[in-house]
């Protein structure tokens, strides 16, 4: 917001011709920075609780770079970058503070905030191979300040590995289950607890899979309530969603 506009919009408040509420308001909708190549969103987290993030794929290392250093200069502590390349990594790490998590391919600049409420969200894998996809959900869920808890290679292939933590199952505040293959693991636990299951199907699998589509097609058609579903390989949108769940009553 320009700083003019800011100041008459502040005396506005003050003097009592706006009102508290009507000044967030225009606050909320104030317009973005224009970088040329990207618009950064920096009311994004006055407006909808969480700070803007940078979707790396497609991006020039410089352009994370640069993107990553305006949002540090406006303020923003954690900014979290999701498909994020070695090589774009190794070029924003020669200039900021970052975690870079190989596996997944998230990296965060900054300080990883201590988490802000009560409620757990419990990552769920149905194997190994899924652990990329569950690390993205994870690791963007510790950024927007959630606890989370892995459990990993708990698939119905062995399902009393899954039964083993059947206390930390029902103790979460919501859950998110990542499977390929056949995707069954979502049904299976949205049969068991009593809040909300965010399922994730992964492309991984044998040819008959069709990249992930059979695993999807299996959590959309699940008899199990409370399941809902987000897209392939999307463990970026099913942290974010549980992340939203977990601070409702916060």
């Amino acid at each position: 917001m320009e700083q003019a506009r800011l100041s008459e919009l502040l005396r506005q408040v003050a003097d009592g011709s706006v009102s508290v509420e009507d000044a967030e308001v225009q606050l909320k909708m104030q317009p973005f920075e224009d970088l040329g190549f990207a618009k950064l969103d920096h009311h994004r987290r006055l407006r909808q609780g969480a700070a803007e993030v940078i979707y790396g794929a497609g991006k020039t290392p410089e352009q994370i770079l640069k993107i990553a250093q305006t949002f540090r200069e406006r303020g923003q502590e954690c900014v979290l970058i999701t498909r994020m390349s070695r090589e774009a990594a190794d070029t924003v790490e020669a200039h900021l503070p970052l975690e870079y998590d190989a596996l997944s391919k998230v990296g965060i600049v900054g300080k990883m905030p201590a988490p802000d409420t009560k409620g757990q969200i419990v990552i769920a894998t149905g194997g190994t191979s899924d652990i990329p996809v569950a690390e993205e959900a994870a690791l963007t869920a510790e950024a927007l300040g959630n606890r989370v808890l892995r459990l990993y290679d708990v698939g119905v292939a062995g399902i009393h590995r899954m039964l083993a933590h059947a206390d930390e199952l029902m103790r979460a505040k919501v859950i998110v289950a990542i499977a390929g293959m056949e995707g069954a693991l979502a049904s299976v636990i949205g049969g068991l607890v009593d809040c909300p299951v965010i399922a994730v199907p992964t492309s991984v699998g044998y040819g008959a899979s069709f990249g992930g589509v059979s695993a999807l097609l299996s959590m959309l058609n699940s008899c199990a309530s409370g399941v809902s579903v987000v897209n392939i390989d999307n463990g970026f949108g099913a942290g974010y969603l549980a992340s939203m769940i977990n601070h409702i009553h916060d």
